[in-house]
């Protein structure tokens, strides 16, 4: 029997949960990638360090419009990132341990604080 390829196991994905595009699947992998660079020596990540990781990818590859590109992806708060790591890790495309779960999701940062904040120009007092 031949094992689905990993395009074959998106696909299904976007069939069975049409919230998120695949652009969205492909940036949450390069988020997982790019957060496991900066460890000293790779290791599994937390929820909570993979949303850290994916805000900085974000703001580094898209700037100012990065809240307005995961928007765009169906990405609008830390829980969509959840769901779209365990629609990964149940189709196979993703490994994870028995303590992970969505709930590592839930409230990470708000898109507006995270994504808008750091470009919005100082207010001064004078």
């Amino acid at each position: 029997m031949k094992h689905p390829t990993p395009d074959e196991l998106l696909a299904g994905i976007l069939a069975r949960d049409p919230r998120y595009t695949m652009e969205a699947y492909a940036f949450v992998r390069a988020g997982l990638d790019f957060t496991v660079r900066r460890l000293e020596k790779p290791r599994h990540v937390s929820g909570q360090e993979l949303l850290a990781g994916i805000r900085e990818s974000a703001i580094e590859e898209f700037g100012p419009m990065a809240k307005t590109v995961l928007n765009g992806w169906g990405i609008n708060r830390t829980e969509d990132v959840g769901e779209i790591v365990f629609n990964m890790v149940e189709s196979g495309l993703l490994g994870k341990t028995k303590e992970d779960s969505r709930a590592d999701f839930a409230n990470g940062y708000d898109f507006d604080e995270a994504f808008r904040k750091p470009f919005k120009p100082a207010v001064s007092r004078s």
